[in-house]
């Protein structure tokens, strides 16, 4: 039988830690309903009520649009090994970028990924655990690297062009604001420092995970 929490408790926060993806889902007012999975130690607990995870460059920028016309989200973390579990977050989320007062303090929780984006910070309205008899056990063989490798080979510069030319809106025509506060030229090229105001990405060394 699913349980519901108004908050989490060390059970949840153990059984969330423990899980190497997540996925979030997201929909706008009226349009498609967005399903992604995560993974790469982007998500962090802040609270018992509150949670973030560090979003990178992708070909779309569907939650982002989401967010920003009602807030909605909800993030499931399901367990593949000897114990069946569900757990659901639903919350409300916001958009945090590299310009805005909540990211230093926020970006220091996370490894320093090649492609970051934003970071979507979440409160916890409730969770929800069931049991996840239907969820096949399966063994992690090894994490992907694909994405930083390739916005570390590309570099900043080519991390905004996809920010303007893919993720400016969703598949539904929303605004996501990406590109709020990145300056371009003339020619519509990002200006080299706005990238890296917007950019802490460029070639890191990877620091201990907070997790």
């Amino acid at each position: 039988m699913a349980q519901f929490y108004e908050a989490l408790n060390p059970e949840l926060r153990e059984f969330i830690e423990a899980q190497p993806v997540f996925f979030t889902a997201t929909a706008p007012n009226s349009g498609r309903i967005n399903v992604s999975p995560k993974g790469m130690d982007t998500f962090r607990i802040l609270d018992d009520r509150t949670v973030a995870y560090l979003d990178l460059t992708g070909s779309g920028n569907e939650t982002s649009a989401h967010l920003h016309e009602n807030g909605r989200i909800t993030v499931m973390f399901c367990s593949f090994g000897k114990t069946p579990m569900i757990v659901r977050l639903h919350g409300h989320g916001r958009v945090i970028r590299s310009n805005d007062a909540e990211w230093n303090e926020l970006h220091g929780r996370f490894p320093l990924l090649s492609g970051e984006r934003q970071i979507m910070k979440i409160a916890i309205d409730s969770a929800m655990t069931s049991c996840g008899w239907n969820v096949p056990r399966m063994e992690l063989v090894e994490r992907r690297d694909g994405v930083t490798r390739y916005w570390e080979k590309k570099g900043p510069e080519k991390v905004v062009e996809c920010w303007r030319d893919f993720n400016s809106k969703s598949i539904d025509g929303l605004p996501t604001g990406i590109m709020n506060g990145v300056e371009v030229d003339a020619n519509g090229d990002s200006a080299g420092a706005a990238v890296d105001a917007r950019n802490a990405m460029a070639v890191h060394a990877a620091k201990p995970s907070a997790r």
